[in-house]
Formats: structure tokens, sequence, C-alpha cells
């Protein structure tokens, strides 16, 4: 043996007779980790782990495939981890849109690993940024958007975020909007209700932390500092979107009694913002008037209807454009046999002969890389766009090829599809390499 060579460094175990193994999930695969050692010092060739891009942390983060599922892993002083295992847990029991939490490894001495789902289809923001044309700023808008709502989300049920950012969030493509999902939770806080000053320290967090990453990702792609205001502004605005948001969903108008037909518009601008509604309380006042409240509950209003007539599970933002194109083809089914054919009765139909094989066609021609009820999304956002321009319909077959070529129009929410093709580390992509890249196979979808 040679002398000069340097054996590796043993395994750090953890306390003899301390492990306590905590799983939410039926999977051998996860059981037979090697859990009693430190996270860091798991062998690459024995545990199948799969290498994702992460942004800054403060603790270490791995990605582990078993049973043909994706975890990340995630290695925490025992009661930061108790902590966030709690918490997340108890997101979940809200239906609120964050990581879901898989499992909890305390491994005496301090150490815990906490195990949560990896999100599918799903991406940081420098993804997005980084890979859109320079050109093309209003990609942006919906990343802000979505942070404002995941915001008010949470403090709708009393959640004291305590570290929202960007580099704290994933984002996955609903429709023609982004969904935001809170994947660090390890400074949150439940509680019955937020008072003002606590929403609005978690809302200066907010601005302060969107300013930073987008600030990172300007100097990154190396944006000239005249740049920097504009970034301010942005990072600013998130405040406003978050503040008129709330305000609409905590309104309570004081009507005439004569005037109830606006209680039917009040319902109605909540339903148009995705917000189901849980009960009507209308409070008498003594000068003809009334006060009316309004219990605001989950945003899946569209998506709820859409499950109760096919069944499918969707995003709200997904289920706003299907809704309309089913009930557009039930329309189409009355118009061609003179019979009165609601959606109910036309869903199954649709589901079966329109968007499965159509959903499909459109999956195959971004080249796999895009979920498939997201890609019909797409091809309709895309059909309608070019008929608009030509001022006819062009039809499904030249949707198709503009998905397939990454020749969408500018503007179109579909262009962010463009994050889910796979790439190494690249530069933002400029319009002739979108070109060039449009006439490359399409490769294996790649998540990160």
């Amino acid at each position: 043996m040679d002398s000069s060579a340097v054996a590796p460094a043993p395994a750090r175990p953890a306390a003899a007779g301390t492990l306590d193994l905590r799983l939410r999930v039926t999977s051998p695969g996860l059981v037979a980790l090697p859990w009693r050692v430190r996270l860091a010092d798991w062998d690459i060739t024995e545990v199948p782990f799969r290498d994702i891009p992460v942004g800054p942390s403060r603790h270490l983060v791995r990605f582990v495939d078993a049973d043909g599922a994706l975890w990340a892993l995630k290695d925490l002083p025992a009661r930061i981890a108790e902590k966030e295992y709690a918490v997340l847990r108890d997101l979940e029991a809200r239906a609120l849109p964050a990581v879901r939490a898989a499992g909890l490894v305390m491994q005496g001495d301090d150490s815990a690993i906490l195990v949560t789902r990896y999100l599918e289809r799903s991406w940081q923001y420098r993804r997005l940024l980084m890979r859109m044309p320079r050109d093309t700023p209003q990609y942006v808008e919906p990343l802000l958007d979505a942070m404002a709502s995941l915001l008010v989300e949470l403090h709708r049920s009393g959640v004291f975020w305590g570290d929202c950012s960007l580099a704290n969030t994933l984002f996955s493509r609903d429709g023609q909007v982004l969904q935001a999902w809170l994947v660090d939770a390890e400074t949150s806080e439940i509680h019955p209700r937020l008072s003002a000053g606590q929403r609005q320290h978690d809302l200066d967090i907010l601005v302060e932390n969107v300013a930073g990453g987008l600030l990172d990702v300007a100097s990154r792609l190396e944006l000239p500092e005249e740049d920097h205001p504009t970034l301010f502004a942005q990072a600013e605005s998130v405040a406003t979107r978050y503040t008129a948001l709330w305000e609409t969903l905590q309104a309570e108008p004081v009507l005439l009694f004569d005037d109830r037909y606006q209680i039917e518009s009040r319902i109605r601008a909540l339903h148009e913002l995705g917000f189901a509604v849980d009960e009507i309380n209308l409070q008498a006042g003594s000068d003809n008037t009334m006060r009316l409240k309004v219990a605001v509950a989950a945003r899946r209003f569209h998506a709820t209807q859409l499950h109760d007539l096919t069944g499918l599970d969707v995003g709200e933002g997904q289920a706003r454009i299907l809704l309309a194109d089913l009930h557009a083809y039930a329309h189409q089914i009355c118009k061609e046999t003179h019979a009165d054919v609601s959606a109910p009765l036309a869903a199954p139909r649709w589901t079966s002969e329109v968007l499965r094989p159509a959903s499909m066609r459109a999956h195959q021609a971004l080249g796999g890389a895009s979920d498939p009820i997201q890609a019909y999304c797409d091809l309709l956002e895309v059909r309608w766009l070019l008929s608009e321009q030509a001022k006819q319909d062009v039809g499904e077959r030249a949707a198709l090829e503009a998905l397939a070529q990454r020749a969408v129009p500018a503007g179109s929410a579909a262009r962010m599809a463009i994050a889910d093709v796979p790439t190494g580390q690249i530069p933002a992509l400029t319009p002739t390499l979108l070109r060039e890249l449009s006439d490359q196979p399409s490769a294996a979808p790649q998540t990160d």
C-alpha cells in the first residue's frame, strides 16, 4: 500500500441509539438511505443523488432519487428542523402553496435532516429571468405578481414567513400566470391572525429581498448600472401589488338597500381573481344602508369547477383557460346539433376528444419538456394570438408549428416555456440564440 496516499475521512455517524426516523411516505428506497451518517458524508457511489442547482442556502441541501420520485434533503439543527417540519405540515393541511414535508430524521448531537418532496416542473427565478431575451423585461411582471399573491395567501391564513424572498421560492407555470411556492419555512410562524405590523414587516422583507434577487440577476447578466433604478422600482411594486390584492379581499363596502346588485358584482370580482366565497354577511345600518362582508375561501374557484366537471386536478390559472375552452366546445355542439348541450353534458366528450389528444400534441411540440395540460394552455393562447394577427382562425397546426419552432408571438405567456427546455449553464437567450436552439433536436427534460 502506498504510504503517501491519504485515507478518506471516516463518515461521522449519529450518536448511538439516538436515531429517530419519521417518514410520511411508504418508500423502501428512502428508508434504506444511510440516515445514521451526516448528510455531508453520504457516499455518492452508494446514494442515488441528483445534481440540481440550488440558490444560496444557510444549510446543506441535496437531492435523492428513490422509488421513482425525487426528494430534497436539508441538513439542519434539530430544533430548527422540528419547527420547519411542523410548519410545513400545517401549511399542507391548510392547502397553501408550499413544498410538502415527507419526513424528519433526528440524528442526535443536535443534527437532523428534513425531507421534502421535490416540486416537479418548477424552477428558481434565475432560470426564467436569465433565459429570457434581455429585451423582454415584461416577464418579470408575472414573477412579481406571483410573489405578492403568495404572501397574501400566507397572511390570510395567519402565516408570518419571516424570510420571504425570490431565493426561497419556486415557480411553476399556471396557464398564463405563475404560481409561487414557499420552499423554506425555517423562520415561519403560524398565528391565529397577523397584525398589520407583522404583515408590514413581512412585506418590507419581501421588497428588500426581491430587490437583491433582481440585482443578482442583473449582475450575472452584466447589465449596466443605469438599469438599477428600474429594478428597484420593480421590487417596490411588489408592495403595491400585495396591497391592492389584500384590500380587494378584505373590503367591506357599505351599500344602499336598493344597490343589492352590487353583491353579485362583488362576488363576481372575487371569482375573477380565482377565490371562492364561503359566506356572505349583510349587516344593516340605521341609515338605510348595509355593510357587506364576504368570507373568502381558497383560491381554487375555477379549479374546483373543472374538477367537478371532469375530475381533472389542475392549477387555478389553467382551470380558467380550460373552462373557457370547454364552454366554447359546448356552444359549438349546440350550433351543430341545434340542441341545448350544457357544459356537464359536453365535458366527457371534450376531455376525451379534444383535451387529451391536443394536449399530447402540444406536449410533443414542446419537446416533452412541459406539462401536457400547460402545453395545451399554451397552444390555445398561441392559436388565439396568431388568429388575431391573421384576422382569421389559423387552426391548430399553425399554433403547433409556432410552439415547436419557439416562434410564438412576442409578449405571449407561452414564451416562458423556454425555461423548461433543457440546457447547460448559458447566458440570457437572445433572439438569434432562440432561433438556433429551435433548429436543434429536443433532448430529455432536465429538472432544475
